[in-house]
């Protein structure tokens, strides 16, 4: 029995959001597939365009690798989605909303508050592994 949608997201998102994990990352898609960034602005740290599971490999874990300053992990428990089937069974969007915590300087003193950042997925599989994901987020989250 193929992966279910939510099976297939849940995947995408631990290899990547959580485990920050290049390898397995690149292993939730096919031979070829796409990762796209549409809105994320030319020169960008997080790369705009991936075709081919190797160079998706092989560009997150050179993002992956980066040292960042001040950055902020997502807090999963009071982060949420929703998963979206279509009338085609390969197509499914995921509707995203994902809280940082406060304190987003870093000192320690909780003084920021939470921000909340809402983005879309849309994933289009093959064979239980994406084919070609569309992630829609906010260019200011990257750098």
């Amino acid at each position: 029995m193929p992966p279910t949608p939510q099976q297939i997201f849940e995947g995408y998102l631990y290899a990547g959001t959580v485990s920050r994990n290049a390898d397995a990352l690149a292993e939730t898609f096919t031979e070829d597939g796409v990762l796209e960034a549409p809105l994320v602005p030319d020169g960008a740290a997080f790369p705009r365009r991936l075709a081919g599971r190797e160079a998706i490999r092989t560009a997150m874990a050179a993002y992956y690798a980066r040292p960042v300053e001040g950055a902020r992990a997502p807090n999963f428990e009071k982060s949420g989605y929703v998963l979206h089937t279509t009338s085609d069974p390969d197509v499914f969007i995921a509707e995203i909303d994902t809280v940082f915590d406060g304190d987003g300087d870093g000192d320690g003193d909780g003084g920021a508050a939470d921000q909340a950042v809402s983005l879309v997925q849309i994933f289009r599989v093959r064979d239980g592994k994406i084919a070609r994901l569309r992630d829609y987020f906010a260019p200011g989250l990257v750098d």
